[in-house]
């Protein structure tokens, strides 16, 4: 559970002001869950490569942070709809 905790968390940074939005779409929304944690594994593998702990090329490193940035976008289109 610190786990989910630490995801509310890291959520409630890149979208502030939303974050009890965020926790009842993820409790509520098992879409939003599911989104909320492939962007959090996206970011940690992004994070590794740019430390070098990870070895990649730029191009590896350009496709993840894209595949994040749909993730984000796709819920911050759900933040919205919750909202409105």
């Amino acid at each position: 559970m610190a786990n989910q905790e630490h995801l509310d968390h890291a959520l409630e940074e890149e979208f502030a002001g939303h974050g009890e939005t965020i926790h009842k779409l993820k409790v509520s929304n098992p879409q939003f869950k599911v989104l909320m944690e492939e962007n959090h594994a996206l970011w940690l593998q992004i994070r590794a490569m740019q430390s070098n702990v990870t070895p990649a090329d730029d191009a590896v490193i350009e496709r993840l942070e894209k595949e994040r940035l749909q993730r984000l976008d796709q819920i911050a289109a759900m933040i919205r709809q919750a909202e409105a």
